[in-house]
């Protein structure tokens, strides 16, 4: 479903991302993880269509995202931000606003909104307004309205990063089971290699800008691709 080639992005004449290739399969739950400036929000960002590429090719469905109608590529995707984002009005107004933009019918986005209230277990939360909602409960609705679009892709940059350990654990669990249902593509950014494990079918480890090694937990665990990715799994079990 996506294909990246030799793609480059620069900044100020500095190369901040060099992926010789990558594929992300339909269905699949990728993460992405390394250590802080290594690149992997300039990948989300990439792939969001959101960053200009220098050099190389991002497909999708098969077709290079220089021939997408921007509209129309926004439009299979959505985007997690470590930060929910919320507007100010009720939690179900925040989900269904995307909906809304789109013209869908007020009984289809009543239903589409309910199903994801329930999924994500806010159903009491729905006539609350955003500026009364704790982290975790933000960052849920936050989700609901990124799923209640049914996105082909779904990007998530660090969604539980601000979060305290329970509550991140509690989210990570209903997410995954969201993500096993739905069978969605999606691409997370995350500093947690169990958190990776936990969610991804496979992992990319991203250190100075260079993919060094994909595949599951287990696999990078007991075979890291080089002394770099080594390195960096030591850090993390320190």
């Amino acid at each position: 479903m996506i294909e990246i080639r030799k793609l480059l992005v620069q900044r100020n004449n500095r190369t901040v991302l060099d992926v010789a290739s990558l594929d992300i399969q339909r269905g699949e739950t990728l993460a992405i993880v390394g250590p802080n400036g290594a690149g992997k929000s300039t990948l989300l960002l990439a792939l969001a269509h959101l960053l200009p590429i220098t050099q190389g090719e991002i497909s999708f469905n098969g077709k290079s995202l220089k021939q997408w109608d921007e509209l129309e590529y926004r439009r299979t995707i959505s985007f997690v931000f470590q930060s929910p984002l919320l507007l100010d009005m009720t939690v179900e107004q925040n989900i269904g606003l995307g909906l809304k933009f789109r013209g869908i019918s007020k009984e289809e986005i009543r239903e589409r909104v309910n199903r994801r209230i329930k999924q994500l277990d806010i159903e009491s939360l729905s006539k609350r307004r955003a500026s009364q909602l704790s982290g975790g409960e933000a960052q849920r609705v936050s989700l609901a309205r990124a799923f209640v679009l049914e996105p082909e892709l779904l990007l998530l940059d660090e969604p539980f990063s601000a979060l305290d350990p329970p509550t991140r654990a509690k989210l990570i669990d209903d997410l995954s089971a969201l993500l096993a249902e739905d069978q969605r593509m999606a691409v997370f950014v995350t500093h947690n290699l169990n958190e990776a494990a936990k969610l991804s079918h496979r992992i990319a480890v991203i250190i100075d800008g260079m993919i060094r090694q994909v595949g599951t937990a287990k696999q990078i665990k007991s075979k890291p691709a080089d002394e770099t990715v080594k390195a960096f799994l030591e850090e993390l079990s320190q």
